[in-house]
């Protein structure tokens, strides 16, 4: 059963959960601005630098699955606090890397707790907060992707340019120790749960969650979830630069500005999905993201007002799809299953963004004067997946609901 929070508290909860959430997220995109100085400093090819983003998914992915047979067995806070404790570790390890191999190891270690947090956080809005609040909830705990979106590429940058590469990942172990200590005031403890575990072993667990017709489809609607924003984010900045004639140091604009705007919308779409009802509110944001998803994958050269308006439509669109759709996923989690099932979402979402970026990267080509060619392939298969997680998640049976079926 949820523990009932004053209304004060479980702000302060949300705020500490989305405090966790910003460190994470920004841990793994604060990478990607860092490719030109770390391939000069280390003497790496961009392959190499790739494995360095790819190898905190992967972990993650791999983590997921582990942390499945365990995470029901713990008290959630107790858990959290150990896990972050080690992610923050692992993260001051990056800043302090002197090698190529170091930080490949220091990320993987990252990505290995890192990947856990973001599914126990998750677990943690289910527990605690009512299904007839969670989607606003949801949008509180998310809006640390777009703060982390406004911070991370041009705080990158910025670094990278005037305090080298290394600051940037000491600062964000000093900011998770901050909530760290956040957390130890603000979270319940969370152990009602583990009674109903006491004599279930860990893979009958996992069967019990695997088995499920509704968590099987959840399972595919998150993926699907994932792999439509990831055909085409990737690829945003390499096409930009080549077709539509951005200089580099413009494109922090491009994730400032629509960070800034999913910041701003992402509570407002989280009270909508709470008053509108969750499935009505993810099936508007996940139609309407067709739009800006296939013309900012097919434009030309044209004025940077009109790259930055396109762009920051389809970040809002796809934040704002995430916040019900993540929503849903909690609440068609079998409740005593809730922390199995987020850990193995988690490692199902990880897959799905590595398998996106693999289909676009294998999708888009260069021609000879180096554009970027079927870019806007990339963004109808996007797109259909978005069409298809609306037909997936009409289906699902959503725990604590007015109503079996979604809303």
């Amino acid at each position: 059963m949820a523990s009932v929070l004053s209304p004060r508290r479980e702000l302060w909860l949300l705020i500490t959960l989305a405090g966790i959430q910003f460190t994470n997220i920004l841990d793994f995109m604060i990478m990607m601005p860092l490719g030109p100085a770390l391939t000069v400093l280390f003497d790496i090819t961009d392959a190499q630098f790739g494995m360095l983003v790819s190898a905190y998914t992967l972990a993650a992915g791999v983590s997921g699955v582990a942390a499945s047979t365990y995470i029901d067995r713990f008290d959630r806070k107790r858990l959290l606090l150990v896990l972050y404790g080690l992610f923050a570790l692992s993260t001051l390890a990056c800043g302090l890397a002197p090698t190529y191999g170091s930080l490949m190891a220091a990320r993987v270690a990252a990505g290995i707790f890192g990947g856990v947090l973001s599914a126990l956080s998750q677990t943690i809005v289910g527990d605690v907060i009512p299904y007839e609040r969670r989607g606003r909830a949801m949008g509180v705990v998310m809006t640390s992707f777009s703060v982390s979106t406004v911070a991370g590429v041009p705080l990158g940058l910025f670094m990278a340019a005037h305090f080298g590469w290394h600051l940037p990942f000491i600062l964000i172990a000093v900011l998770s120790g901050l909530f760290m200590v956040f957390a130890q005031v603000t979270l319940p403890s969370l152990k009602d749960h583990v009674a109903a575990q006491v004599d279930v072993s860990s893979w009958s667990r996992i069967r019990d969650v695997v088995a499920d017709r509704n968590h099987q489809r959840a399972f595919v609607f998150s993926a699907l979830l994932m792999f439509a924003g990831f055909t085409v984010i990737p690829y945003i900045t390499i096409y930009m630069q080549s077709n539509v004639g951005m200089r580099a140091e413009h494109i922090p604009y491009i994730y400032l500005c629509g960070g800034v705007a999913t910041l701003l919308t992402a509570r407002l779409v989280g009270r909508l999905a709470d008053s509108w009802g969750k499935f009505k509110t993810f099936r508007i944001m996940a139609a309407a993201v067709l739009i800006p998803m296939l013309v900012i994958t097919q434009l030309g050269q044209v004025a940077m007002g009109w790259v930055l308006l396109t762009s920051t439509l389809f970040f809002v669109c796809m934040g704002g799809r995430m916040i019900p759709g993540m929503a849903i996923l909690t609440s068609a989690a079998n409740p005593a299953l809730r922390g199995t099932f987020m850990t193995l979402n988690s490692a199902v979402q990880s897959c799905a963004m590595g398998l996106a970026a693999l289909v676009g990267g294998y999708i888009i080509s260069r021609d000879a004067a180096g554009m970027v060619q079927n870019y806007g392939v990339a963004g109808l298969v996007g797109g259909v997946a978005s069409l298809l997680t609306i037909v997936v998640g009409a289906r699902l049976q959503l725990h604590q609901a007015t109503a079996s079926a979604p809303k």
